[in-house]
């Protein structure tokens, strides 16, 4: 039986910085990557990836990583302004138009995002604006819509409370700030701010098993602050991802697709506070309570291609999560240990 909620919160954490002017880049701004050293294993883990070759793109193969490296080689370029990295990339991006096709949107919203940050890195816009204006948005703005094994981008986001939907919303939201699309990005905050817990914002979530949520009658995508469980601290569970493990259980089940869900909710933050909005302050700032959780109640750091994660994390919000260096991209974005690490 749940209780209510009454565990300590204890200590406040650093707030994050101040809501940046729109227009500071959809990851990160020329200014900020200026001031990133050419140095250390942080660099030379980008620069190592960066001069691999990337490969052919597929955008319907989830686990394919290509997208990281051509974001590697964007960051190189946008750093460096050596422009053989530039013209990568807008190769790569010309090849991975239409690739998506036959896939589902799991591997869509894994994959794009990173392939719209290159091209925002590079400044596809003014590099070749006849393949921006007549292939690459037109792409962009149909991926939107576009049906793949029944769903789409946005149907996903707005249905998929889980790593499917977080995924999703990333790309979403990078579409949505490349086309200058203000109406498209507002939604996608409005339904990632439900998906963080605010139900009056949005609420059409298609739920699984409730047992991990607080409250089985007003399911959420991060269970709310105080929230305990049989006298356990359910504070900060992703209760739709935490579900593949099983139904509730003392101790955690260390559950891989609750770090999943948070690689598309932490890209999606970074693209929509970048944008302006508050995002590591709504609900409680409930993307440090889920990484909270995880530390200590299920005592399961970031492992593996989840590693980008804490610097992420740590950047935002002042903290000290254990954040190696170097650390390993995503499924969806990388190299954090880089443009957000110390």
């Amino acid at each position: 039986m749940m209780d209510k909620a009454k565990s300590d919160p204890g200590p406040t954490p650093t707030p994050p910085p101040p809501t940046p002017v729109p227009g500071a880049g959809i990851w990160i701004s020329a200014q900020e990557l200026a001031a990133l050293p050419m140095s250390g294993s942080a660099w030379n883990n980008v620069k190592s990836e960066a001069d691999k070759s990337a490969g052919t793109p597929d955008l319907s193969n989830q686990d394919q990583r290509n997208n990281v490296t051509v974001m590697a080689k964007a960051l190189v370029f946008a750093r460096t302004g050596q422009e053989s990295y530039r013209a990568e990339v807008r190769d790569q991006l010309g090849k991975a138009i239409d690739t998506e096709l036959g896939g589902r949107t799991l591997a869509f919203g894994r994959e794009l995002v990173a392939y719209i940050i290159a091209a925002d890195l590079i400044d596809l816009k003014n590099y070749d604006p006849s393949f921006d204006n007549n292939q690459f948005r037109p792409w962009l703005r149909r991926g939107l819509t576009e049906t793949l094994d029944g769903k789409t981008l946005q149907s996903t986001h707005e249905d998929r409370p889980n790593n499917w939907g977080t995924h999703a919303g990333a790309s979403r939201a990078a579409i949505a700030v490349y086309l200058g699309d203000q109406a498209e990005l507002e939604r996608t905050a409005q339904v990632f701010k439900g998906w963080l817990g605010d139900r009056s914002s949005y609420d059409g979530f298609t739920y699984g098993s409730l047992s991990w949520q607080c409250d089985s009658s007003k399911p959420v995508g991060i269970n709310p602050k105080g929230c305990t469980k049989d006298g356990h601290s359910i504070d900060g569970v992703l209760p739709d991802d935490q579900r593949r493990a099983g139904g509730f259980s003392w101790p955690p089940p260390k559950e891989n697709y609750v770090w999943g869900g948070l690689e598309g909710a932490l890209a999606q933050a970074v693209i929509l506070y970048n944008a302006g909005y508050d995002v590591w302050n709504w609900e409680d700032q409930a993307l440090l309570r889920a990484v909270q959780w995880l530390h200590d109640q299920a005592d399961y750091p970031a492992e593996g291609d989840n590693t980008w994660q804490p610097h992420v994390i740590n950047y935002y919000y002042g903290t000290s999560f254990p954040a190696p260096e170097p650390s390993s991209p995503g499924k969806n974005v990388g190299w954090t240990d880089w443009t957000h690490g110390n």
